[in-house]
C-alpha cells in the first residue's frame, strides 16, 4: 500500500514572459508524489474563474485528487509574476489577497490529515489570518509533520514561523533561508550553528538545508550527511526545491538511510531542472537518467 501525504498551501499561475505555467510550490510537491507513487492530496483554493477551472483541469490532468481543493466565491485564482532573466534566481511578484488566502477549515481537511502518513505545509499559504487559522488546527492532528520554510519577501513573519517551528518533525530550507533565520535567531551563520541551535529550542527530528546546484545536507541527531549534488544543464530552477522535497518525504517515509534520502531527492531536484517550469510530467526511468 502507497504511503498517504497531504500538502496544504498555494497552487497558482507563475505568469512567466513566455505564457503562465502552473505552480505553486505545494501543488508541486503534490504533483511530484503523485508521480513517484505515493497518495498525494491537496488542500488549497481557487477562484470561481477561469484561471481557477484551467488550474483543476491541470491537476486533474495528473491524476490528482481535487477533493481537498476549495473554490472561493469571492477571491480570484493566484497569480505570481516571474522574472527568469537569471534561470538560477528567479524572482517572484505574489498578488494578493488570492483565493488560498481564505482556505476555510472543514472535517473533511481534519479526516484527511488523521488519515495522513505525513502532512506538509509551508509560510506562505498563512499570510493571511484564516488560512493560517486553519493550518493551525490541522497541525494539533497527531502524525509526522513536514515544514518546508519557503521564505517569500515580504510574505513571512518570524512569531508564526516560531509557532510552525514548534510543530515541525521536519525542517527543509535552504541556503538563503538560511542567512534569514541566522539573522532572527542571533546564531552563527552556518549549517552547523543554525541547526545546533534548532536541534536545542524546537522538538524536530530532521532538518534539510538545500544548496541548489551544490547538493543539500541532512542534520539529525547531531550528525551531518551531505551530497554534492548533480551537475545538469539547467533550463530553469522553478520547482527543483519542491521537487527535491518530494522525494525527501517519498525516501523518508521508506526508512531510506539518510546518504539514500539525499542522493535521491538530489537526483529528483537536477532532473527538473533540466526541464521547463516546475510542474513537468515523467517516469523513474527520466529521474534514473540523471546519474
Amino acid at each position: 500500500m502507497s504511503n498517504k501525504v497531504v500538502i496544504f498551501g498555494e497552487m497558482l499561475w507563475d505568469c512567466l514572459p513566455s505564457g503562465p505555467v502552473a505552480g505553486g510550490a505545494p501543488m508541486n510537491v503534490a504533483l511530484n508524489l503523485h508521480q513517484l507513487g505515493l497518495e498525494s492530496h491537496l488542500i488549497s483554493a481557487v477562484g470561481n474563474d477561469e484561471d481557477g477551472k484551467k488550474l483543476l483541469d491541470f491537476v486533474k490532468s495528473f491524476g490528482l485528487p481535487t477533493d481537498l481543493i476549495q473554490i472561493n466565491q469571492e477571491h480570484e485564482t493566484s497569480k505570481v509574476l516571474v522574472d527568469n532573466s537569471d534561470p538560477e534566481n528567479i524572482k517572484y511578484t505574489i498578488v494578493s489577497p488570492v483565493a488560498w488566502d481564505f482556505i476555510h477549515w472543514n472535517p473533511g481537511l481534519e479526516e484527511a490529515v488523521k488519515n495522513a502518513d505525513a502532512f506538509v505545509f509551508g509560510s506562505l499559504s498563512v499570510r493571511n489570518p484564516e488560512s493560517l487559522k486553519t493550518l493551525i488546527q490541522l497541525l494539533h492532528i497527531p502524525g509526522m509533520r513536514v515544514f518546508d520554510a519557503n521564505l517569500r519577501p515580504p510574505f513571512y513573519d518570524f512569531e508564526i514561523i516560531e509557532t510552525l517551528l514548534g510543530f515541525a518533525d521536519i525542517l527543509k530550507i535552504n541556503e538563503d533561508e538560511l542567512e534569514i533565520f541566522a539573522d532572527y535567531f542571533k546564531t552563527e551563520n552556518s549549517i552547523k550553528g543554525l541547526c545546533d541551535y534548532l536541534d536545542h529550542h524546537f522538538p524536530m527530528e530532521v532538518i534539510c538545508i538545500t544548496k541548489g546546484s551544490k547538493g543539500a545536507v541532512i542534520y539529525q541527531k547531531g550528525k551531518f550527511f551531505e551530497h554534492p549534488g548533480y551537475k545538469v544543464k539547467v533550463q530553469d530552477s522553478i520547482g527543483a526545491g519542491d521537487a527535491f522535497l518530494s522525494g525527501f518525504v517519498k525516501t523518508y517515509l521508506e526508512k531510506k538511510s539518510p546518504n539514500e534520502i539525499l542522493d535521491f531527492s538530489c537526483q529528483l531536484g537536477a532532473f527538473i531542472a533540466t526541464q521547463k517550469g516546475g510542474t513537468p510530467k515523467y517516469s523513474q526511468d527520466d529521474i534514473a537518467q540523471i546519474m
